[in-house]
């Protein structure tokens, strides 16, 4: 469970709030919302650790794949596709692969 607090009372006691982030996350909010997040640096190390993590599909085996391709979207996440239409086409290099 995370604490929400104000700039301001964070400004007045950050000793208390670093200890408290150690527990949870602390959300700091600035005229009412949510702006900043204080927490454990272990937590901060985990997380970035799994935005580093790449799979590659290469590596994915025939069950997996035919899994990939029978997977349907959940009806309620069909706006998802919507931000899809936005998105730039993709890079060729000069032999006319993907970059």
């Amino acid at each position: 469970m995370s604490t929400t607090v104000t700039a301001a009372a964070v400004s007045k006691n950050f000793g208390a709030y670093q200890d408290a982030a150690v527990r949870d996350p602390v959300i700091i909010t600035k005229n009412g919302r949510p702006r900043t997040v204080l927490l454990a640096y272990e937590d901060f190390v985990r997380l970035s650790k799994r935005d580093r993590r790449v799979d590659l599909t290469a590596e994915l085996g025939s069950d997996e794949i035919a899994a990939v391709e029978a997977s349907e979207m959940e009806p309620d996440l069909d706006h998802l596709n919507d931000e899809l239409s936005g998105s730039k086409p993709s890079r060729r290099n000069p032999t006319g692969q993907k970059a």
